[in-house]
């Protein structure tokens, strides 16, 4: 037996994905067998196709990690799935874990939870990878608190997206950065109290606009590069910064002079390391619960694509054109 997979033969353009049979994944203790319904594509996709980052599968492989699906079978250990539940989990694309762009998928129920029962399938596998992003920054880290004031970059990014909903959830004041009006509008239909166009306006623009010059309690860097120096600016003294994307040289002169706490967030450790997966599950299980209370609602963009669209799908993403998460759907 075998099983339809969109399989990268070679790094490089989305050319290097093929649609191949590969063979059906087998079950195994503390593992749950998923029949794919939706996946989503994350920046690592799309690094990992391009050979940018060492992480990814051996080649020809199978690629991304957030999924959602139905359950068709349990390991002899598992008593927290059963067959036919509906679930949802960042569970493989790396190595040694192979991804979920495929009819069927093997996943470590540690990184599982049931999916949000009122959110579609193509919904619920926007969530994982950025939603324990985003709780990993903002809940654990930085420790978000009633009445703290909050800047959010990049709105309708696919971390952005869910940190404004994760903080104003948590009761803060909820500012954030976006390049243009629609994606400014996006931003305060998702809870946002001020939107900052940054192309218009410069960090001690808003920092003395917003903030009568004192700058934010937490800022949450989703992007990188100059916006975590941006984002030193903008905190507060003896505030907050936390980042998700500090693979670059910064002079930390700011950092020390305003006395700030800097943390910095890859959540993809648990399932390359193999440790502390269970936190995966559990703060899936908390978003679960908010997604239920209609306090989170992935951002998603307006184009759906099936799996066989996988390169089109990485494209718009890289384009710069999505608003929200890029979703694709098991349409074999």
């Amino acid at each position: 037996m075998g099983m339809k997979a969109m399989v990268l033969k070679v790094h490089g353009g989305t050319e290097g994905f093929a649609l191949e049979e590969i063979p059906d994944p087998e079950i195994c203790s503390g593992h749950i067998l998923l029949k794919v319904a939706a996946t989503s594509v994350n920046p690592v996709d799309y690094k990992i196709r391009q050979g940018l980052l060492p992480v990814g599968p051996e080649l020809p492989g199978v690629l991304h990690g957030d999924v959602s699906g139905t359950v068709i079978d349990v390991g002899n250990d598992i008593r927290d799935f059963a067959v036919g539940d509906e679930v949802y989990g960042c569970i493989g694309g790396f190595k040694g874990m192979p991804g979920v762009l495929s009819e069927y998928a093997l996943a470590d129920a540690r990184l599982l939870s049931k999916k949000p029962a009122n959110l579609s399938m193509e919904q619920a596998a926007t969530l994982p990878l950025v939603g324990i992003t985003a709780w990993n920054a903002l809940v654990d880290r930085a420790k978000v608190a009633q009445g703290q004031r909050v800047l959010v970059h990049a709105a309708c990014g696919g971390v952005g997206q869910l940190g404004i909903q994760l903080a104003k959830a948590l009761g803060a004041e909820v500012h954030s950065t976006a390049s243009n009006q629609a994606k400014m509008d996006r931003g305060y239909e998702m809870g946002a109290d001020r939107m900052i166009n940054y192309k218009e306006t410069q960090v001690d623009g808003y920092v003395s606009g917003e903030t009568d010059g004192l700058g934010y309690d937490v800022v949450f860097d989703t992007v990188g590069g100059t916006c975590l120096d941006d984002s030193f600016q903008a905190a507060r003294t003896g505030g907050t910064v936390v980042s998700i994307a500090a693979r670059s040289t910064h002079d930390l002169t700011p950092v020390h002079l305003k006395s700030l706490t800097l943390h910095v967030v890859f959540m993809l450790l648990p399932m390359i390391r193999n440790q502390g997966r269970e936190s995966h599950g559990d703060i899936l299980r908390e978003i679960k619960n908010w997604a239920e209370l209609e306090k989170i609602t992935p951002l998603v963009h307006k184009e759906v694509f099936d799996f066989q669209e996988v390169g089109r799908a990485h494209e718009v993403l890289e384009s710069g054109g999505a608003i929200g998460k890029v979703a694709l759907r098991a349409n074999w």
